[in-house]
């Protein structure tokens, strides 16, 4: 099971309005918030363990270099996003909604992860249950005093944008996620990786090969 969508390519991508967040190389997670019972339950983008002690160790033995996101998520953000589920006037009526965040260090790469990095989470959507995913433009309004990841472009997007990103003018490490829509069913998303990144990304995959070999 997925928890988190898969991005297509920009070769997919709707010339439309759309806003741009920096995309960073880390570890896709997310965090479970009930009305009754609050943050209940978290994961992987393919796993989902309880936010108990018990699930908290299980996922560590699972997850080794993920073992300091429940730390992080309990410091910086479960609070001022459960006081928006809870105060905001358009979540009062949700009984269930998602946070999705990326896990990442100064040195993360590829998603591993250095023991010793500081390590951070980064918000970058949210799923209500009779919404389903925020639009972006929704998302950012109401989630935007949160560590949320970077705007990095509002506009139409275009050919030269997604090149720009590419070629590296936009000063992004890994690449952006373009979004648009009104959310749920009609919110589209989109990756546009640099070609620095995807170069590195090349030598790691070939030197590990090499390594394999000698």
């Amino acid at each position: 099971m997925l928890y988190y969508p898969k991005i297509p390519g920009s070769k997919h991508a709707p010339l439309e309005r759309c806003i741009a967040f920096e995309k960073y190389d880390g570890t896709n997670l997310h965090w479970d918030w009930d009305r009754d019972f609050g943050w209940h339950a978290f994961g992987t983008r393919r796993d989902s363990f309880n936010l108990t002690e018990d699930g908290i160790a299980q996922f560590a033995e699972r997850h080794v270099h993920l073992r300091e996101c429940v730390p992080v998520f309990l410091q910086t953000l479960a609070e001022p996003l459960e006081r928006i589920f809870r105060d905001h006037v358009d979540y009062r009526g949700e009984q269930s909604l998602q946070a999705f965040t990326e896990f990442f260090g100064p040195n993360s790469f590829a998603g591993l992860h250095q023991v010793d990095d500081p390590k951070q989470l980064r918000l970058f959507d949210v799923s209500a249950e009779s919404i389903g995913m925020l639009g972006p433009g929704r998302f950012v309004a109401d989630f935007g005093t949160l560590p949320i990841a970077r705007v990095v472009y509002q506009g139409r997007l275009t050919g030269k944008f997604a090149e720009d990103v590419r070629e590296g003018k936009y000063h992004v490490d890994e690449g952006v996620v373009c979004k648009g829509g009104e959310g749920g069913a009609d919110l589209w998303m989109v990756k546009i990786k640099t070609y620095a990144y995807l170069q590195r990304l090349k030598q790691a995959l070939a030197d590990r090969w090499e390594d394999y070999w000698e």
